[in-house]
This record gives structure tokens, C-alpha cells and sequence, in this order.
């Protein structure tokens, strides 16, 4: 059976038509959110199989004949509009690095390898403090984070490289914690669950990147006003929500226990199907929060623009911020409906995706224990 039956076609800029099973329809997005892509993004794919080669993240092969299908570089050209090329390309491969190290931490997971997960662990925090240090790391993982890191820390400078640094060491520590959770068979409470996913979605580094794209620094003033933090939170609760319906098969498919339906099902009692319905009620609620939030803003931005050439950088940064956090709605609903990543249904094997090669990481477990 297909893992979400019937669908509705659209009709996308830079794609065929893309079929939408109405169980994931979110209307308001297809309404009222249009997609939009970075003018480099061709350019950004070919910049992107070249990397994944360069650093080994995926086999030859498999760069050759999936990684365009997985539509990475499509996610992050809609999310950071205005952005330079050269930070573009850093965040389509910090992007890129990431499903890669999502996948090795499913199959480290399923097969127990907690020394090398471990080891790796490490590699990351000390890449996320010392890049340089770690761009020839022998696992593949760490060399290539360490190259994202590196690249991503010249655009802004030191006081914005510490607050990234800050928002991504718990990220490391929450993967952990699902690694843990999963050898123990812990299902996580709706509650924990939920906070657990701000980490290991990386809520806060998504939303600092934003910064750089705008080429400016935001004080913590404006970070932490109550709208700007607001309007945040909705955009990556609604992605890292969207993600969970969309990837609910695969992960029943894989045994995973970290999914925002399975925490429901396993702690409220509910069916599937009230599970799905529940996301994505919590996935619109998400987008109604940022229709709510941006508006605050924009205000916010318009108080800013003081006549000041200070004022006028602060505001056109905020309102830089705020449109990019809109285009996540768009680009986050799409690439769910575009990707081979979700396409449990044509794999041989559901439990384990076609792009994800075991003997890589075995090859990468001995190393982990030298």
C-alpha cells in the first residue's frame, strides 16, 4: 500500500508536476506562499555533486544517479534569497552534510555502533570550535562539517561565529540523546519530543544564517524581540513538523522512534491516521502563528528606519529576515513532495533508503575504533 494514497497536482517553476496526496495539502501554502529559488541554484547543483564527492559523503556512483532527485540544493535556494553565492554554496553543503549525518545516525542506531557514533560526536564538537583543525579528519562526516563551519564563519565575523557555535553544540548533544533513546527503546514524551526536535531540526542555527544572507548582524535586541522570536519558531516548527508527517513511513518503515505521530501514538493513545491529522493540524496552526508574528515585524522594521543610515541597515535586515523565514513555508512543502528522500514506496527495501550505502559505513566503523 502507498505510504499516503491520492494526491493534487501543481505545477512547480523549475519542475514537473508535482503529485500531493491530500493528507499532506497544506492550502494556505499553496495559496498565499509562493516558491521562490536563488538565481545560482543550477549552478549550485553541480557545485553540490562535486562536494559530495570531494568529501566523500556519498559514493561516486550514487552522487551521479541520486543526488539531484534528493533536491537538496532546491530546499536551501528557496530558503535564503539575497544570499552571496559563495555562503549560498556553504549552506547547500552544510545542508547536504546534514541528511548525510541523519542517515548515519539511523544506521548507527539500527546496528548498535555506539563507539564510532561516539567518536564522531567528538570529531563535531571540536570541528564546531576548530574547523581548521579538523578539515582532514578521517571520517568523511567531520572533515566536511569542519569545511561548511570554516567556510560559514567568514562572512560575519567572531560575535556571530560564537552564537552559531552556541546553537549547534546542543544539536550534536540532542542527536546523542535520540542515539541513546533508540538503543533503549525510549519514545519520547509530546512534550519532550517537541523540545528534543528544536534541537536536532537545528531551529536556531537555520534562523542565524539568516543574518549572513542579509549581510548584517542583528543585536540581540531585535533577535529576541518577541515577534522576531515568534515569527522563528513557527517557520522551523512548521518545517521540522512537516518533515515528521511526511517522513512518518520511512520511519515506521525504519524503526525510528523520534517522530512527532509516533510520540502520539505511543503517549496519547492515538490511531495513525488521528496522528496525521494532529500533525498536520499543528503544522497549519504554524503557519496562522507567522501570519501572526510577521505582521509584528514589519512594524518593528518600520519603527527601525529612523532616517538613520543605522536605522535604514537594521530595518532592511529585519525585513530581509522576515521574508526569508517566509520562503521556508514554501520550500520546506515542496521539497517534501519533490525529493526522492520520501518515496518509501518505490524502494526496494523500505527500511533503509537506496541513496544510503551500509558498506561506507561500515568502512567508516573501523575507523572510528582505531
Amino acid at each position: 500500500m502507498p505510504a499516503y494514497s491520492g494526491s493534487t497536482s501543481q505545477t512547480q517553476p523549475h519542475t514537473q508536476v508535482v503529485s500531493v496526496p491530500p493528507a499532506l495539502t497544506v492550502p494556505v501554502i499553496e495559496a498565499d506562499f509562493p516558491r521562490r529559488l536563488h538565481p545560482y541554484w543550477p549552478k549550485l547543483q553541480e557545485k553540490s555533486r562535486s562536494w559530495l564527492r570531494e568529501m566523500r559523503l556519498m559514493p561516486p556512483d550514487k552522487v551521479e544517479r541520486y543526488a539531484d532527485s534528493l533536491c537538496y540544493t532546491d530546499l536551501v535556494a528557496g530558503y535564503y534569497i539575497g544570499a552571496p553565492d559563495e555562503l549560498l554554496t556553504a549552506i547547500a553543503d552544510l545542508s547536504s552534510w546534514f541528511f548525510a549525518w541523519d542517515d548515519r545516525h539511523d544506521r548507527d542506531s539500527v546496528h548498535g555502533r555506539a563507539a564510532q557514533w561516539r567518536w564522531l560526536c567528538r570529531g563535531l564538537h571540536g570541528a564546531l570550535d576548530e574547523p581548521r583543525q579538523y578539515l582532514h579528519h578521517r571520517d568523511p562526516l567531520v572533515a566536511g562539517f569542519a569545511d561548511c563551519v570554516r567556510r560559514l564563519y567568514g562572512f560575519l565575523g567572531p560575535s556571530w561565529n560564537a552564537r552559531f557555535a552556541r546553537h549547534f553544540h546542543p544539536v550534536i548533544e540532542a542527536y546523542d540523546q535520540e542515539f541513546r533513546n533508540r538503543r533503549s527503546g525510549t519514545v519520547p514524551t509530546v512534550e519532550a519530543y517537541v523540545e528534543l526536535r528544536r534541537l536536532t531540526f537545528a531551529h536556531w542555527a537555520w534562523i542565524d544564517l539568516l543574518e549572513p544572507t542579509a549581510r548584517h548582524e542583528l543585536p540581540r535586541v531585535i533577535r529576541k524581540h518577541p515577534a522576531y522570536r515568534d515569527a522563528a519558531l513557527a517557520t522551523q516548527d512548521f518545517s521540522a513538523w512537516y518533515n515528521d508527517l511526511c517522513s512518518l513511513p520511512k520511519e515506521l518503515a525504519g524503526d525510528e522512534l523520534h517522530n512527532l505521530g509516533i510520540s502520539l501514538i505511543h503517549h496519547e493513545g492515538l490511531t495513525l491516521e488521528q496522528a496525521v491529522r494532529e500533525v498536520h493540524r499543528r503544522v497549519t496552526q504554524c503557519v496562522a502563528d507567522f501570519l501572526e508574528a510577521e505582521k509584528e515585524v514589519l512594524l518593528l522594521a518600520d519603527q527601525l528606519s529612523d532616517g538613520t543610515a543605522e536605522g535604514k541597515k537594521l530595518a532592511d535586515t529585519v525585513k530581509s529576515c522576515v521574508f526569508n523565514m517566509r520562503n521556508w513555508f514554501s520550500s520546506v512543502y515542496w521539497f517534501h513532495h519533490e525529493s526522492g528522500r520520501y518515496r518509501v514506496d518505490s524502494w526496494d527495501d523500505r527500511s533503509i533508503p537506496p541513496y544510503v550505502t551500509e558498506a561506507a559505513l561500515a568502512e567508516n566503523e573501523l575507523v572510528g575504533e582505531e
